[in-house]
């Protein structure tokens, strides 16, 4: 049966709870405008009914607060960060495609067209003044400002490169920072909430980390309750969180997380035959992993991995995004020299791309991947058709040779069009440009009836005082052509530049001197002949800016779709966490007239108390 006092007791609980409110709708008015701030609200429930003898049966005992407790909605957090990862990718897409395309555009003075443009009136010219020395020196000069062009634009693509190469890195950093400082908040959150208390703020504060994690990889949060192992019934209060990044990948483990560290690559690591040297591969590495310490072990973090997300992503598609073009096929033989402990391993392809040396993108020394197992290599041989040889370095294939029958791969595909497509777009109308030219100058003769010469080639890796000679460009015995020259050592021949008499005017020797038909022939080839893409020379521009155009056009929409987004997911979400202050007023006068109820009741109790005892005597 229930004291006498039983009322006041109830009484007091209700004014406990109504306390409790009060303060916290005071804390959520402060907040109001408090980034990510989660809404609070007081958990309660009525108390145990006393059973009692009588006939009412049980009586009411008051009520219980069990916890401040935020108001959240896990489906609107989870669908915030899944477009805040499409958001991040997108967003780094377009900031980059818009500057490709900047330094593709053509002012009318500097850009390939105009360059273009000027070099065909300066061969024309040649033609009206009977072939003049100066008319003859303007159109070399002409043809060098084209190369100096796409020297310019190659250093142009690989200062982008790298910066995107340092963006990669700082993300890196970032995520790292982030796992570290969730791991520290999980430690105190757990530390307080298996005390019986509620962590509310710090859990804020993690849940604003995992929002900024979202943008720049895709996460998955798990967040399971801790049990007692002796009482499976029993929990104690704490809670085991795991945050999987880039499609299931473990990021940390409540107290305990894994680092991403950047790897700069060697020359001789290099996966595209342009690439900048120094671009960074990612690995896995435990938290206490310092500078200098051994990363041969470490797990790769794979980088064309379609689940990665994020800004993460969106930097990786553009720094080695090659439209799915890299060196793939079958390992068919595989034979170790035992007195250099070299292996050749003959590889062969149904790329048709890779039967295309214009179209190569494989750089001269590097590594290959095959059954999982990582080889250097430090040259390769094609045959013309559809097989290449490549010998493997002795210290790769100590342990193990490539097995026959599996998939060799340079590199990686990566679907999107990045810088390494456009720069080897550039390659390839440098080679088929190149060939054709020089083809046709040195079928040719000199006004002075000389046998004609090339007049476009390549500086060498090696010296670049060096140029390769028209017998090395054009040898059948390596069935590489022009795949030596690049947008980055693209010349005009030291020996016209110097003389512009050796440009080879006539197509026969019998010719006169003002025939100039092998000039005519150049012209003819400039303006009507197909080349690149099924167009001429000259619209090489045309057919790369529409490219890039349609890559900015859509990466440009969908970061204005998802920015709408983000913006209509964060206004549901802040609908249910955010503070109402109308809400809020309405609460604290429902509060208020609680709390003024119960303290209404106790005064009346008091009274029945001080009648009942001092007035009768009890």
């Amino acid at each position: 049966m229930p004291s006498t006092f039983f009322g006041l007791n109830i009484a007091a609980s209700g004014l406990r709870a109504a306390n409790a409110a009060l303060n916290t709708t005071a804390n959520n008015i402060a907040n109001a405008n408090t980034d990510t701030y989660s809404r609070q609200k007081v958990e309660q429930r009525a108390s145990d009914a006393l059973r009692v003898f009588t006939t009412y049966g049980t009586a009411g005992a008051g009520v219980d607060t069990l916890s401040i407790e935020r108001v959240r909605d896990e489906f609107y957090d989870n669908k915030y960060r899944q477009n805040e990862t499409l958001l991040g990718q997108v967003t780094q897409r377009n900031y980059f495609n818009m500057l490709t395309q900047e330094y593709l555009k053509d002012d009318g003075v500097t850009g390939f067209s105009s360059l273009f443009s000027k070099m065909e009136s300066a061969l024309q010219d040649v033609l009206k003044a009977s072939g003049t020395t100066e008319a003859k020196a303007t159109f070399v000069s002409s043809l060098s400002q084209i190369t100096d062009y796409f020297n310019h634009l190659d250093s142009s693509f690989k200062q982008l490169q790298n910066d995107i190469n340092q963006e990669i890195k700082m993300d890196c950093d970032t995520i790292n920072s982030y796992a570290q400082q969730i791991c520290s908040l999980d430690e105190q959150i757990n530390t307080i909430e298996m005390q019986g208390s509620k962590a509310n703020t710090l859990r804020d504060q993690r849940d604003e980390l995992l929002d900024k994690l979202s943008k720049i990889v895709d996460i998955e949060v798990i967040e399971t309750k801790v049990v007692d192992d002796n009482q499976p019934d029993r929990e104690t209060g704490a809670t085991r969180l795991i945050v999987n990044i880039a499609g299931g990948q473990q990021l940390l483990d409540t107290y305990s997380y894994r680092k991403l560290i950047c790897l700069a690559r060697e020359k001789a690591e290099n996966v595209n035959q342009s690439d900048l040297v120094g671009l960074y591969d990612i690995k896995w590495a435990p938290s206490n992993f310092k500078e200098g310490d051994d990363t041969s072990k470490l797990d790769i973090f794979k980088l064309n991995n379609k689940l990665m997300g994020g800004e993460l992503e969106g930097l990786i598609d553009m720094r080695d995004g090659n439209n799915n073009s890299y060196f793939n096929g079958e390992v068919i033989s595989s034979v170790k020299n035992q007195a250099t402990g070299e292996t050749q391993v003959t590889i062969k392809v149904s790329d048709p791309n890779l039967m295309d040396m214009t179209k190569c993108t494989l750089p001269t020394t590097g590594k290959m991947e095959v059954a999982s197992k990582i080889y250097e290599f430090n040259d390769w041989q094609y045959d013309g058709g559809d097989t290449y040889t490549f010998t493997l370095t002795a210290k790769s294939t100590k342990s193990t040779t490539p097995p026959t029958g599996r998939t060799a791969e340079v590199g990686s595909g990566f679907e999107y069009q990045g810088i390494p497509y456009y720069m080897e777009q550039m390659n390839e109308w440098i080679r088929k440009f190149s060939s054709r030219v020089n083809d046709i100058m040195s079928n040719g003769y000199t006004a002075d009836s000389l046998e004609g010469s090339y007049i476009l080639t390549g500086t060498s890796d090696m010296d670049s005082s060096a140029q390769y000679s028209y017998q090395q460009l054009t040898t059948l015995s390596n069935n590489k052509g022009y795949y030596e020259v690049t947008a980055s050592n693209f010349i005009v021949t030291r020996e016209l530049a110097a003389n512009a008499d050796l440009l080879a005017t006539k197509l026969d020797i019998t010719e006169g001197e003002s025939e100039y038909m092998n000039v005519k022939a150049l012209y003819e080839f400039l303006t009507k002949e197909d080349l690149f893409r099924g167009a001429t020379s000259g619209e090489f521009l045309d057919k790369v800016l529409g490219d890039i155009a349609l890559n900015s056009s859509n990466s440009k929409t969908l970061e204005e779709t998802y920015t709408a987004l983000e913006k209509t997911i964060g206004n549901q979400r802040l609908s249910v966490m955010g503070v109402d202050s109308d809400e809020e007023a309405s609460a604290l006068v429902q509060y208020e007239h609680t709390y003024t109820l119960n303290s209404k009741m106790i005064n009346t109790l008091t009274k029945i108390y001080d009648r009942l005892i001092l007035e009768t005597g009890v």
